[in-house]
């Protein structure tokens, strides 16, 4: 994989022009569409299901990262996973048996991730990390789009790297919540190779300028 994967948050974009928000974003460099799943419930706020999956995936030719945020993830991975979803991360927080729920989603041949809030430790998943592709890491408290960057977490990215190493883990840690030209390097020194970014990308006039700023951030 490339040194670093730009995966803009589609619950910036432009809805009314979703099909053109799409192809501009992809045409600037994106390498992953990022969509947010919540359910009103596990997080304070809902967007859309497998059928707003699906009608993304008929514009989409960058692979989907279909991050789930529900209470009962588990009753929803294979309507997902149908409607086009490349890579699935579930909450650590609402899954009672995370082994059991990430080997279903790698045999349906897509990446299985963990998402794990910022007030949440990752040490669970410690000797599971052989189901796990990727780690996606809150920098903000899930549920809304514009929040502010917890610095604090990035000290969890870099424990977390530092595990990884040790077990010589093929795992990616992405990352989601206040990226900008200015957070992104401090995730990228910490380990993250995985950037999910909203509205520094779509409330930009020009997409491919804010995507080579992230880029750029990170090879000062």
């Amino acid at each position: 994989m490339k040194d670093i994967l730009i995966a803009p948050s589609i619950l910036s974009a432009d809805f009314g022009n979703l099909k053109e928000e799409i192809y501009k974003v992809e045409l600037a460099g994106a390498d992953l569409i990022h969509l947010d799943i919540m359910d009103g419930h596990f997080v304070p706020n809902l967007t859309f299901g497998p059928y707003g999956v699906s009608c993304i995936k008929k514009y989409a030719k960058k692979p989907l990262d279909v991050h789930l945020m529900l209470d009962n993830p588990d009753e929803f991975i294979h309507p997902f996973i149908d409607a086009g979803a490349d890579m699935v991360s579930v909450h650590l927080e609402s899954c009672k048996h995370i082994q059991r729920t990430l080997t279903e989603i790698k045999r349906r041949g897509v990446k299985a991730g963990v998402a794990i809030n910022p007030a949440t430790s990752f040490e669970p998943i410690e000797y599971i990390l052989e189901s796990i592709d990727f780690v996606l890491i809150m920098t903000v408290n899930p549920g809304f789009g514009g929040q502010s960057f917890i610095e604090g977490v990035v000290k969890k990215i870099e424990r977390l790297n530092k595990l990884l190493i040790k077990y010589k883990s093929p795992c990616v840690i992405e990352v989601d919540g206040g990226i900008d030209d200015k957070t992104i390097r401090k995730v990228y020194d910490a380990g993250a190779r995985i950037i999910v970014a909203g509205n520094f990308i779509f409330k930009n006039t020009n997409y491919k300028k804010a995507i080579e700023k992230l880029r750029k951030a990170c090879q000062k």
